[in-house]
């Protein structure tokens, strides 16, 4: 696909609507933030959802669980698609195929049926590889980095925004005479029919690349698809760099995803915050994306025009360090003033190196952006579950152990006990995380490029003054 970098957009310019670009970047983000609204806009329902269907403790568990895992094969699947078919095509069908679980949702009348609904709304998770492989077609590389970053971010906020918008159409739902226990039915299929639209326009108002679709390119002979060109997805499973960022990203997004889950419980239970309180702090966690992605995204784009590829993956390493050490600070802080700055720098931290991993991503294999992406992206929802698997069960053994040593005390003291309980575990497997974090930082150090990459990325004054450090075949 080299023939397609020379019309990238080398500025993200974001009100310039005639650039096919630009065009393209806002409404990748907004489909992107409609796929995460509708993927967990069932969570502020959910007291909603467990009353109406009777769901019992671990059916709600299992229904986290599926929607988590869903996401996980899809997004292994869509990007070796979009390198096939377009991100456009691809975004389409997500899109439109997508909202029928999303709608099917405030229709069900069983717990099966609602498992089943989850686990394929997962699926729409699959849309932040599109956006990535997307935005990376559109932009050359001294701003596909920030522009990466910034879509994802934008994107993102829809997980957070649903706190605040699926309480809103609920409420214009009921002011239309809707009974309040089938608002939460009304604002899925709302939502669906929302993502199915965007599909549509998704459709009619992009293209795969700056010079035209897969298709038309494919046609005019413009984009090269002999066998000898073709990147096997085999051949990038064998790529070890693809499995470091796969990792790393478990270590960032993963987290991010973990830590948003349970941060309610943990000040409730550690700060003894109110619930609507300790929802709003988190709420502003959440909408850091609107500018801490970015920032990584940027800054990953810096480092790659001062020291090449190579300065990429050691800014990655340095704020994925950072993440670390904030997380590992938190994990002990017992005052809530510093928890929060705390929590603050750790969301920062988590956020930038989430866009720096996807500012270093586009470059592991030009020929196969889609399959490298999709991998890498499902490392998230990999670490998302192994994290929240580990809290869950620290979690669970200690209440447990509160509740025997405490039985007869009265429902009061035996609470309280599993308060204390479940802060404890939850702090101790947030700090054995920082650890882990920490780790990853060290083993994103071992991806390198090959010296032709080096050297083709490089700033045009090391060329200029070292052309002989590489022999360009």
């Amino acid at each position: 696909m080299s023939t397609l970098t020379q019309e990238k957009a080398t500025k993200l310019s974001l009100f310039n609507f005639k650039n096919v670009s630009t065009r393209t970047f806002w409404i990748t983000s907004i489909s992107f933030f409609m796929c995460f609204f509708a993927w967990f806009g069932i969570v502020p329902f959910m007291p909603d959802v467990v009353k109406d269907l009777g769901l019992t403790p671990d059916q709600k568990w299992n229904s986290i669980i599926l929607a988590v895992s869903g996401t996980v094969f899809a997004r292994l699947l869509i990007g070796k698609l979009c390198d096939k078919y377009g991100p456009r095509l691809c975004y389409t069908w997500l899109l439109m195929l997508g909202a029928i679980p999303v709608i099917l949702c405030g229709l069900v009348q069983t717990p099966t049926q609602f498992l089943v609904c989850r686990l394929f709304i997962g699926f729409i998770g699959a849309s932040f590889v599109i956006t990535q492989v997307h935005t990376s077609l559109m932009f050359a590389p001294n701003i596909v980095g920030t522009a990466n970053a910034t879509s994802a971010g934008w994107g993102n906020l829809g997980g957070g925004a649903n706190r605040l918008g699926m309480p809103l159409i609920a409420g214009v739902v009921v002011a239309f005479g809707i009974a309040d226990a089938d608002a939460w039915r009304y604002s899925m299929v709302i939502a669906g029919v929302v993502c199915f639209l965007m599909g549509i326009v998704y459709f009619f108002f992009t293209q795969d690349t700056p010079k035209g679709n897969f298709k038309e390119l494919k046609a005019s002979g413009e984009m090269i698809t002999t066998k000898k060109d073709q990147i096997g997805f085999l051949e990038v499973l064998k790529d070890y760099r693809v499995w470091i960022l796969f990792v790393v990203y478990a270590a960032s997004f993963g987290i991010e995803l973990t830590v948003y889950g349970t941060m309610d419980d943990y000040l409730q239970n550690t700060f003894q915050l109110e619930r609507v309180t300790a929802g709003n702090i988190v709420l502003s966690f959440a909408l850091m994306n609107i500018f801490a992605r970015t920032l990584g995204g940027f800054f990953g784009d810096k480092f790659g025009k001062l020291k090449g590829l190579r300065g990429r993956v050691l800014f990655l390493s340095f704020i994925l360090t950072l993440q670390g050490i904030m997380l590992i600070s938190f994990s002990g802080a017992t005052s809530i003033i510093l928890g929060i700055v705390l929590l603050i720098s750790f969301s920062l931290s988590v956020q930038m190196a989430e866009g720096a991993t996807f500012s270093v991503v586009p470059f592991i294999n030009k020929k196969a952006i889609g399959s490298v992406s999709g991998i890498v992206g499902a490392g998230g929802n990999v670490g998302a579950f192994l994290a929240a698997m580990l809290l869950k069960s620290k979690s669970a053994v200690a209440e447990k152990a509160a509740i025997a040593a405490n039985e007869g005390l009265g429902e009061e003291a035996i609470k309280a006990a599993q308060s204390v309980a479940s802060s404890s575990a939850v702090s101790s497997g947030y700090l054995l995380i920082g650890f882990v974090v920490i780790a990853t930082a060290v083993v994103s150090l071992t991806i390198k490029f090959s010296k032709e990459d080096e050297y083709s990325e490089a700033p045009e004054k090391v060329k200029e003054i070292a052309p002989e450090l590489v022999t360009v075949k």
